[in-house]
């Protein structure tokens, strides 16, 4: 297994870990979430990663690293609600949601690991805050999409940009625990 895999799924393990742990606190309450409201909070998370990036003072005690974090669990989220749709009442067992993630995590890892044999890993180069930049842009492209009632004339749908951004997520993150050693 090389680095990036290993790291990758370290990663996608404490997301998950976080993730199961909100279920026990919270059940699947998410799932009354439309796939709009779960763009705008992935936006105001990605956003305040920016601004920890550009601002000098930070009055919240959460750091970048779990924002990111933030932004991973809530795009698998919205692949769940894409799948299978929003609910009027939390529906969904804790042990579904923990399967469902897992079977969405795997699938982005999956085109991961062909972007990354096709790009060469080139986001090892990149900086994080591009990653972050490229983060907002895939979602203001989401958001043009739900404004187009998910029409697309010749770009990839929704889905496909949560699972971007789930993986510059990771690789922000991967990113940030390297300059922390």
């Amino acid at each position: 297994m090389s680095t990036t895999e290993t790291e990758y799924i370290e990663v996608i393990n404490q997301c998950k870990s976080l993730f199961k742990n909100k279920l026990k606190d919270y059940g699947s309450a998410w799932r009354i979430l439309r796939l709009q409201s779960l763009t705008d909070q992935i936006f105001i998370k990605a956003q305040r990663i920016r601004g920890l990036q550009t601002n000098k003072e930070q009055k919240i005690a959460e750091g970048q690293i779990e924002e990111f974090i933030g932004l991973i669990n809530y795009s698998i989220i919205a692949l769940i609600q894409i799948e299978l749709g929003f609910v009027d009442e939390p529906d969904m067992k804790n042990s579904e949601a923990l399967d469902s993630f897992e079977k969405h995590s795997k699938e982005t890892y999956k085109l991961m690991l062909a972007k990354n044999h096709d790009y060469g890993e080139a986001w090892r180069e990149m900086r994080v805050s591009s990653l972050t930049d490229l983060i907002l842009q895939k979602l203001l492209r989401i958001k043009q999409i739900e404004e187009n009632d998910g029409k697309t004339l010749v770009s990839e749908g929704v889905d496909a940009n949560y699972q971007d951004i789930i993986n510059y997520s990771v690789f922000a993150i991967i990113h940030l625990k390297e300059k922390n050693k």
